[in-house]
């Protein structure tokens, strides 16, 4: 619970699978498709819960991307903070007093999905956000054929795409080419 970091760079990579950020083509299709997600930015206990997912949390992973994206798209602080309900899956919340700082635990509740799980880990990211840097945080890409969001989590807090190392080339390749166009008609 303590790193909203990494779980609002989760929501921003689970909201980024959506069919309409890749232009049709779901990034979460199939129950293999999200243990690869969680193996690639979960934690080993959310990889184990979506191993034995069904195509039932499946659908479930679908509604909540649909409701985190709503969220990042629409950043008002009385909707944000409606994020509260994302945590309506933790079993108990926990202070673990032998660090220092004093660091907080959630675990899940008995018989909790990878949809749960992700849900608490979507909603510790926003919620955490919040609190700690504001609602201007969440932004839609800059790029402009893309359709992704994605929550700012940087210490600048100038990111400008959902996916720099995709949308960002993208940006920096046109506007690279652009430029040589330009060079060479003025020459």
């Amino acid at each position: 619970m303590d790193d909203y970091v990494w779980a609002a760079g989760l929501a921003t990579e689970l909201v980024n699978t959506a069919a309409a950020v890749w232009h049709g083509e779901d990034h979460l299709p199939d129950l293999a498709s999200l243990v690869t997600f969680t193996e690639l930015h979960g934690s080993d206990s959310l990889t184990a819960l979506a191993r034995r997912a069904r195509v039932a949390d499946l659908r479930a992973v679908h509604e909540l991307r649909t409701t985190v994206r709503e969220l990042i798209d629409h950043p008002a602080p009385d909707r944000l903070v409606a994020a509260s309900a994302l945590t309506a899956s933790v079993g108990a919340i926990t202070l673990l007093a032998d660090h220092t700082p004093p660091r907080w635990t959630a675990s899940l509740r008995p018989g909790a999905t990878v949809a749960d799980a992700l849900s608490l880990a979507c909603g510790v990211g926003i919620l955490g956000v919040v609190r700690a840097l504001g609602v201007d945080r969440f932004r839609a890409c800059g790029a402009p054929t893309c359709r992704g969001a994605f929550i700012d989590t940087t210490r600048p807090g100038r990111r400008r795409y959902c996916m720099p190392g995709l949308c960002g080339n993208r940006v920096n390749v046109a506007n690279h080419r652009a430029r040589r166009a330009a060079a060479r008609e003025g020459t």
